[in-house]
C-alpha cells in the first residue's frame, strides 16, 4: 500500500467537501495511509459571466482533473457524478460510486414559504435548463435568471440581486452544512433531478490496481445501479448542459424505476415517461427508456432547443 495518495478537485467549497470525504474515508478504512487533495481549476470554473448552456461542450468541470490523472499529478480525481460526460478519456475509468446524498432539488426563499406561495410572475435564479423547463410547467410567466458560481455565491445573489427564489441541489446544500437554508426540497414530481444528482464518482487510470484496490470499498451497488440507469438514458439523448434532460433512478420492491423527462426550457413541449424492470438490467432499461421518449416527440424538443444554443 503507497504511504500516499493524491486526490484532483476542483476548488469550489462543495468539491472540496467532496475530496476531503473520500480522504477520511479512505484514511479510516486503510491506517497509515495519507491523502493529498490536488487543486485544479476547471474550464468550467473560469467561465462565470454566461449560462452553461451558452458555454457549450462537456466536461467543463472534469477535463483538467482528468488531464491532471493522465499525466501523473494525482492518483484518482473525485467528481459530482451529475458533471460527469458519458466518455471517458482513453486509460481513464469511473470505477466507483459512493452512497448518494438527497437527490432532490432544493428551493431557497427568504420571502416565500414555498413554491407554490411564489407569485406568478416570479424571479427565480437557476443555472439549469432542466429546472427551468420544470418551473416554467407551474410558474409559464416566471421570469428567470441565470444563476453561476459556487453554492455560497449564489446564496449571496439571492439577497443581492432581488430575486424570490433560487433553486439548487439539497445534496450540496447538506454536505455544506446550509441544510438549514432550504425553504422547500422538490419532490421528483415537481423538479425530477439531474442524471447523476447528489452521487460522487471516483475516477482513476485503468489498469492502477493499487489505487483500485484501496477505492473498492467505498463502491456503493445500489446507488450505482441507479446511476448508471441514468447515464445510460443520458448517453442515448446525447445529454450535457445544453439540453433540458432530467433522470432519476430509484429502487423499490417490485425493481429499479427509472424516470426521464426532455422538456422545453421555455415551457413549451414537455415529454416524460417512466420504466421499470430487473436492477441487474440497469444499462439497458436506460437506453430504452430514451428511446420511448425519442419515439413520443424528444427528438423534436431537442433539435429546436440545439438550433437555439
Amino acid at each position: 500500500m503507497p504511504q500516499i495518495v493524491r486526490i484532483a478537485t476542483r476548488k469550489s467549497p462543495l468539491a472540496l467537501w467532496q475530496a476531503e470525504h473520500v480522504a477520511r474515508r479512505l484514511e479510516s478504512l486503510h491506517p497509515g495511509l495519507q491523502v493529498e487533495l490536488v487543486k485544479m481549476v476547471t474550464r468550467g470554473d473560469q467561465i462565470l459571466d454566461a449560462p452553461l448552456a451558452k458555454v457549450g461542450g462537456k466536461g467543463l468541470f472534469v477535463k483538467e482533473l482528468e488531464h491532471g490523472l493522465l499525466a501523473g499529478d494525482a492518483d484518482m480525481a473525485v467528481h459530482s457524478m451529475k458533471d460527469v460526460p458519458a466518455d471517458f478519456p482513453e486509460g481513464l475509468y469511473l470505477p466507483v460510486i459512493l452512497e448518494r446524498e438527497d437527490p432532490r432539488d432544493a428551493l431557497v426563499s427568504l420571502k416565500f414559504p414555498s413554491l407554490d406561495a411564489l407569485p406568478a410572475d416570479a424571479r427565480i435564479g437557476t443555472s439549469s435548463l432542466r429546472r427551468q423547463a420544470q418551473i416554467r410547467q407551474r410558474l409559464p410567466h416566471a421570469r428567470i435568471t441565470a444563476l453561476r458560481g459556487n453554492v455560497g455565491t449564489r446564496l449571496e445573489k439571492l439577497e443581492t440581486e432581488g430575486l424570490d427564489a433560487i433553486i439548487l441541489a439539497a445534496a450540496g446544500l447538506k454536505r455544506l452544512g446550509l441544510g438549514h437554508r432550504m425553504t422547500e426540497a422538490l419532490g421528483t414530481t415537481v423538479s425530477l433531478p439531474a442524471v447523476g444528482q447528489g452521487a460522487i464518482g471516483i475516477e482513476c487510470r485503468v489498469g492502477d490496481c493499487v489505487i483500485e484496490d484501496l477505492i473498492r470499498p467505498l463502491h456503493h451497488r445500489d446507488t450505482a445501479d441507479c446511476v448508471f440507469a441514468e447515464r445510460a438514458f443520458n448517453a442515448r439523448l446525447d445529454g450535457g448542459c445544453q439540453v433540458p434532460i432530467a433522470g432519476h433512478a430509484e429502487l423499490r420492491p417490485e425493481g429499479l424505476l427509472l424516470t426521464g423527462i426532455v422538456a422545453d426550457p421555455e415551457g413549451g413541449s414537455f415529454v416524460m415517461d417512466q420504466i421499470q424492470g430487473d436492477q441487474a438490467e440497469a444499462v439497458e432499461l436506460g437506453r430504452r427508456l430514451a428511446e420511448q421518449l425519442l419515439a413520443a416527440g424528444a427528438d423534436r424538443i431537442l433539435e429546436k432547443v440545439l438550433a437555439n444554443a
